[in-house]
């Protein structure tokens, strides 16, 4: 019974420390400390550490959990009755458009401001690097051309990062999703099937 206990504080415990780096990196970007992230997830800078060994440890665990979040995000937001080419495009833009907290956290890291200076962690670049060649896996095997998987995807991510900024409002952004949804739909901006 003790080690059912135990494991569920530590994944607790896991958890608070990642939501707190994870709020704290979108904020400050890499000027986060150790320090301040054990004080905002209510945690002992030696138990955090504990959890994930160094500051370049918890970032790249931020990372891949928000990545991570994403994924679950665009699987839950999958039609299975669309039975034709684009359904795991119009999942991403459906899931970077939705309201969910996972889609809100996605939209936060797809803003480049967001990113910046993570990159200069080499092990963060290849967190990076190996997710976008797995999502261009996905849209690969979906049965679009390239391009039109370019235009809408990166548009997509654009309009989401504008959207974080405040820089647009809720018809315009509702507007952009159901163009880009046609566009992954028709390859054009006709209605969707």
């Amino acid at each position: 019974m003790a080690e059912g206990r135990q494991t569920r504080n530590t994944e607790r415990t896991r958890r608070a420390v990642l939501d707190a780096a994870t709020r704290l990196i979108l904020e400050k970007g890499t000027a986060v400390t150790l320090a301040e992230v054990a004080s905002v997830a209510g945690v002992s800078k030696s138990g955090l550490i504990h959890h994930f060994g160094s500051r370049d440890q918890l970032v790249i665990a931020v990372v891949e959990d928000m990545f991570e979040q994403f994924r679950a995000a665009v699987y839950a937001s999958l039609d299975l009755s669309e039975n034709y080419p684009g359904k795991m495009l119009r999942a991403y833009v459906r899931a970077l458009f939705a309201g969910s907290a996972e889609a809100v956290a996605a939209r936060d890291f797809t803003s480049v401001s967001s990113w910046n200076g993570l990159r200069a962690i080499p092990a963060v670049a290849a967190v990076i690097e190996e997710h976008n060649a797995w999502w261009g896996e996905q849209f690969a095997m979906d049965g679009l051309s390239a391009e039109l998987i370019q235009i809408v995807r990166r548009a997509a991510e654009g309009v989401a990062a504008a959207a974080l900024q405040g820089d647009e409002d809720e018809a315009s952004i509702a507007t952009a999703r159901r163009l880009l949804l046609a566009l992954a739909t028709n390859g054009n901006f006709s209605a969707p099937l």
